[in-house]
């Protein structure tokens, strides 16, 4: 017989776990299955920088201060999850004066708190900041790592009766007229899964899922480059303060620090060159702002793909403007019991969750609210446990694997 559900949700990283534990906490029998480890997809493979809402406050100011309200919440939720460590964007010597002075004035509107510091006092905070460095503005960024916050997100799903499977493919979707009648899973699972509703959480391959619905959800995945160096004694984030572009933010990690990123269309998320290149230019350019990294002992790189909508990619024309995310209703598209959450940010993904737990409630009558805003994750006190939990599901990736398990 197949396993049977009122929700079904497909994908584990912060985004689909977020959604299976909202359900859970409203009661909903939910069910979440995984292709690979929990986190193991876009989630784990990230810079791991919990956006102040800084980086698009001039382009975007939904975005950024849908950044700065999820970041307040994750403080207080995630514990352990979170590094607090401040951030700062740095305006070099031929960087437009007038692309700062526009950052920090949508900043103090939206109420995202700063300082402007000159060239010196920026040094002061940091040591062996650019010497090319004519002033920065601090902001409150943050480090995330998500391989706990994935772990935290699903250990608290199960706990409340919901049933997580890792390693577990989705292979077929069969439908019946307009509705999704079964899921067909591979794997740890091998059997069908029978649910009232389905939510695509599957980020980059949202469109391969949806197409096995006989749905059209356009992707427009995105690789991105980051880069782990040797590197001990960075306090806050380093963002370069101009239009976002390569190898523009260094997050630290203890002895380490994180260079990122590029921003390359890809046509698959499994199979996609990567190139040298790409590398040394992110070194080369966040070594303007922190010179020692340029030429740091490499420690481990890796590739990240981003889940962007293709149709919002093409309205806003590219790169520098705030990637929000999109729910698609699939009732529009002839499929009554399914809907797909796309694009977005890993700061916002518990926002994300919450809207997409929103219209699964209402497809099923659940009259309960979210209340993940002030349910703290669990474990998040205790690292030692939180990290045994990240091993458990399978869900250790390269942005934190030096500290993750590490204490």
């Amino acid at each position: 017989m197949p396993h049977e559900t009122d929700v079904l949700v497909v994908g584990g990283g912060a985004t689909g776990t977020g959604i299976a534990r909202d359900l859970a906490l409203r009661g909903v029998d939910t069910t979440l299955v995984e292709r690979g480890g929990i986190g193991s997809g876009t989630s784990g493979r990230s810079h791991g920088l919990l956006h102040s809402g800084a980086r698009y406050a001039e382009a975007d100011r939904v975005g950024a201060e849908e950044c700065l309200q999820e970041n307040d919440i994750l403080r207080d939720i995630a514990g352990a999850c979170i590094r607090d460590t401040g951030g700062l964007f740095v305006q070099l010597e031929g960087d437009d004066p007038d692309y700062f002075e526009a950052k920090r004035a949508a900043c103090e509107d939206i109420g995202i708190p700063t300082e402007t510091l000159d060239g010196d006092e920026a040094s002061e905070l940091v040591p062996n900041l650019s010497e090319a460095t004519v002033r920065a503005m601090t902001v409150p960024d943050a480090v995330i790592y998500p391989s706990r916050l994935c772990a935290a997100n699903a250990a608290d799903t199960r706990d409340r009766g919901a049933t997580i499977h890792t390693h577990a493919p989705v292979e077929n979707i069969r439908r019946d007229d307009g509705t999704v009648t079964g899921v067909e899973v591979g794997g740890s699972v091998d059997d069908t899964v029978a649910a009232d509703y389905v939510v695509n959480a599957t980020g980059a391959w949202a469109g391969e899922l949806a197409g096995m619905a006989g749905l059209d959800v356009e992707m427009q995945p995105n690789r991105g480059v980051m880069v782990s160096v040797e590197y001990d004694g960075l306090d806050p984030v380093l963002n370069r303060c101009r239009d976002p572009d390569d190898g523009d933010i260094v997050v630290p990690h203890g002895g380490e620090v994180v260079l990122g990123t590029t921003s390359i269309d890809v046509d698959d998320p499994d199979d996609y060159e990567t190139d040298r290149t790409e590398v040394e230019r992110t070194r080369s350019e966040c070594g303007a702002m922190l010179p020692p990294v340029e030429d740091a002992p490499e420690i481990r790189t890796w590739w990240g793909v981003r889940p962007l909508y293709a149709p919002d990619e093409q309205a806003r024309g590219g790169r520098g403007i705030s990637r929000g995310f999109f729910l698609l209703d699939h009732a529009e598209d002839g499929v009554e019991n399914m809907a797909s959450i796309v694009g977005g940010k890993l700061t916002t993904y518990r926002q994300m969750a919450a809207a997409a737990a929103d219209l699964a409630c209402e497809r099923l009558g659940v009259d309960a609210e979210s209340t993940t805003a002030d349910e703290r994750l669990p474990h998040v006190e205790d690292p030692e446990r939180l990290d045994a939990v990240v091993a458990e599901f399978d869900g250790q990736g390269p942005t934190d694997e030096d500290i993750v398990g590490a204490g």
